[in-house]
């Protein structure tokens, strides 16, 4: 018996929405990075963008547990000697609610191409609404 391998253009791709609201922000972004996979579907293949669509609705709303919210920070590096950038958690929710969450799926992706394939079919929203109505999202129903 020969192992399966998904082909790109024989899959179908679905659209979930998760609600974030009130969940930590790690499991959340564990459970949209796995469906941006595609491995929750019996056909993976982890060569192969099998992944479905996702959309975080109330990221603003995520929760971090312990003292996270007030020793949690967010480092990057321009290039240039001395320009280490650091952001608080705080002052990046205040700026934008919807960075932290992806920044956190994007942490759990794979760091090649494919990973970045995946990382396009992300769409987060600090809040309810969302501009997908017309690709008629599911919402995900498995335990976060």
């Amino acid at each position: 018996m020969s192992t399966f391998m998904a082909k790109a253009n024989e899959l179908n791709k679905k659209w979930y929405i998760i609600d974030a609201a009130g969940k930590p922000l790690g499991r959340v972004a564990t459970v949209a990075a796995s469906i941006l996979k595609g491995k929750h579907k019996p056909e993976y293949t982890p060569h192969v963008d099998c992944g479905d669509f996702v959309i975080i609705i109330n990221s603003k709303e995520a929760i971090l547990t312990g003292k996270k919210v007030d020793q949690k920070m967010y480092y990057r590096y321009t290039g240039y000697v001395g320009n280490l950038k650091e952001i608080s958690y705080k002052s990046m929710m205040a700026k934008r609610p919807e960075r932290a969450m992806e920044l956190a799926v994007w942490g759990m992706l794979p760091h090649n191409r494919l990973g970045r394939k995946m990382y396009t079919k992300l769409k987060v929203y600090p809040d309810a609404n969302h501009k997908q109505e017309a690709q008629q999202p599911e919402l995900w129903t498995r335990e976060i």
